[in-house]
């Protein structure tokens, strides 16, 4: 996996957009509010990501995963290599990430962004 394919998958969701945090930290929000976090400068390359409360109790039995420093207490969680993810379940995850975020945005704003569904 590389940081373009998981680009591709994020591009592909509604409303996204990317920008540069902390000034080497890649993401990716919809309405304003951030699903994914990746560093593409370390190596390897890691992420965190938003995830749902089943996801946040298994992930970290499997090795590299983790709940996400300053992050865990909102769901998230930090793998310390995105290859350990095949495109499938990156696509599953982050489609998932995605409607989290998008849910919890204010009802104005989903509207204006079409999310209301």
């Amino acid at each position: 996996m590389t940081v373009e394919a998981l680009q591709s998958i994020c591009k592909k969701l509604p409303h996204t957009t990317e920008d540069i945090k902390w000034e080497t930290h890649l993401c990716y929000s919809v309405g304003g509010k951030v699903f994914i976090i990746t560093n593409p400068d370390s190596s390897p390359v890691s992420a965190s990501f938003k995830v749902n409360d089943e996801d946040f109790a298994i992930l970290p039995e499997r090795d590299g995963f983790k709940p996400a420093p300053y992050m865990a207490r909102h769901k998230w969680i930090y793998v310390d290599d995105i290859n350990r993810l095949n495109k499938k379940e990156w696509m599953g995850y982050l489609e998932t990430a995605y409607k989290l975020v998008a849910q919890k945005l204010p009802a104005k704003t989903r509207k204006q962004l079409g999310l209301n569904s």
